[in-house]
C-alpha cells in the first residue's frame, strides 16, 4: 500500500484548480495572436510561483520529508518539460506553424500530456502497490532511456524529427484529406462538399503523440523520486501548466542548451539507479538507499554543470561563427 497525503478533498480541490487554470488559458488564447515577451514573462512567473508556494503548504503541513519531495520531484519534471518544449518547438517549425496559432497548440499539448501522464500515474500506482518489482522495472526503463539520451546527444540526433514518417501523421492522412493552408484555430473543415482537416489539426495530432512518449519517461522518473501518487500528479500538474508561457519566454534560449541531453541522460540514469536501489533494500535490507535530500543535490549540481558548460559552449560558437564572418 502506497503511502499518500492526498486526502479525497485535497485530490478534488487540486484536480478543480488545474481545470480552472485550463480555462483561463483557453480564455486567453481564444483569440489566436503572436504573444508579447511581457505577455510570456508575466504568465511565466506566475506558473512558478504558484508552484513554488503550494510546496511552501505541503512542507508546512506535511513535514520537510515531504517538502524535498514535492521540490526534487517538481525541479525534475521541469526539466524533462524543457526537453518537452525543444520538441515542440521543431514540431512548430516542421509544420509552420503561424505565431498566432501557437501558443492554442501548445496549449493541446499540455492537455494531452495532463491527461496520459494522470492515466500513467494510476497504472504506476496500482502497479507499485501491488508488485515490488515494478520499482526495479521503473528504473531499467529510465536507465534505458537515458543510455538513448546520451547516444542520440553524442550522435548530434538528440531532437530529429521528421514528420513525415510520423505514425499518427500518416494514419491521418489516409482517414481524411488535408487543406494546405491554416484556418484559423480550426483543426477541420468543409472542402469541396468533404470534411477535410486543416494543418494544426496534424500538428496537434503529432503533439499528442510525443507526449505519450514524454510520459513514459516522465512518470516513472518521479516515481523515483516519490512514492506518494498525489505528489507525482501534483509536481506533473505544475510543471505542465506553465509550458505555454514559458516556450515564449525561452524560445530564442533553448537552442543555446546545448548539453542538455547530456545532463537529462545523466538525471535519469541517476533515478533509474535510485529507484533499483530501493527495490534492493525492499527485498535485502543491507542494500542502502540515496536519501531523497541527497538526490535533490546531485540533480541540482547537474542542472548547474549542464546549464554552464551549454553557455560556454553556445558562447564559443557564436565567437567562431564571428570570427569566420569576419
Amino acid at each position: 500500500m502506497l503511502d499518500t497525503i492526498g486526502t479525497p478533498t485535497l485530490w478534488a480541490v487540486t484536480i478543480g484548480a488545474v481545470i480552472a487554470l485550463l480555462v483561463v488559458d483557453f480564455i486567453a488564447t481564444r483569440k489566436p495572436h503572436e504573444v508579447s515577451m511581457r505577455e510570456a514573462v508575466g504568465w511565466s512567473a506566475f506558473y512558478i510561483a504558484l508552484p513554488l508556494a503550494f510546496g511552501g503548504y505541503i512542507w508546512s503541513q506535511h513535514g520537510s520529508e515531504r517538502g524535498v519531495e514535492y521540490y526534487t520531484g517538481y525541479l525534475v519534471e521541469k526539466t524533462l518539460s524543457v526537453d518537452n518544449l525543444f520538441v515542440f518547438m521543431l514540431l512548430l517549425a516542421a509544420f509552420a506553424v503561424p505565431a498566432a496559432l501557437q501558443q492554442r497548440v501548445l496549449l493541446y499539448g499540455i492537455i494531452g500530456a495532463l491527461v496520459l501522464r494522470g492515466i500513467f500515474i494510476a497504472l504506476g500506482a496500482a502497479a507499485l502497490g501491488a508488485f515490488d518489482w515494478v520499482f526495479l522495472v521503473f528504473g531499467l526503463i529510465l536507465l534505458a532511456t537515458g543510455v538513448k539520451l546520451l547516444r542520440d546527444a553524442l550522435r548530434g540526433q538528440e531532437h530529429d524529427v521528421d514528420i513525415s514518417e510520423m505514425r499518427v501523421v500518416k494514419l491521418a492522412r489516409k482517414l481524411m484529406p488535408v487543406t494546405e493552408e491554416y484556418d484559423g484555430p480550426r483543426m477541420t473543415v468543409m472542402q469541396n462538399g468533404r470534411r477535410a482537416l486543416t494543418p494544426l489539426a496534424l500538428v496537434v495530432a503529432a503533439v499528442f503523440a510525443t507526449d505519450l512518449v514524454f510520459a513514459i519517461d516522465s512518470v516513472p522518473a518521479v516515481y523515483g523520486i516519490t512514492g506518494d501518487p498525489y505528489l507525482v500528479f501534483a509536481t506533473n500538474a505544475f510543471a505542465l501548466l506553465g509550458l505555454r508561457a514559458l516556450y515564449f519566454v525561452l524560445q530564442g534560449a533553448l537552442a543555446k542548451l546545448v548539453h542538455l541531453s547530456y545532463g537529462l541522460a545523466a538525471i535519469l540514469g541517476f533515478i533509474g539507479v535510485k529507484l533499483a536501489l530501493h527495490w534492493g533494500h525492499m527485498t535485502w535490507a543491507s542494500v542502502p538507499e540515496i536519501p531523497t535530500l541527497a538526490s535533490l543535490g546531485v540533480i541540482v549540481g547537474i542542472l548547474v554543470v549542464t546549464t554552464t558548460t551549454s553557455l560556454i559552449a553556445a558562447k564559443r560558437a557564436e565567437a567562431e561563427r564571428e570570427t569566420v564572418d569576419a
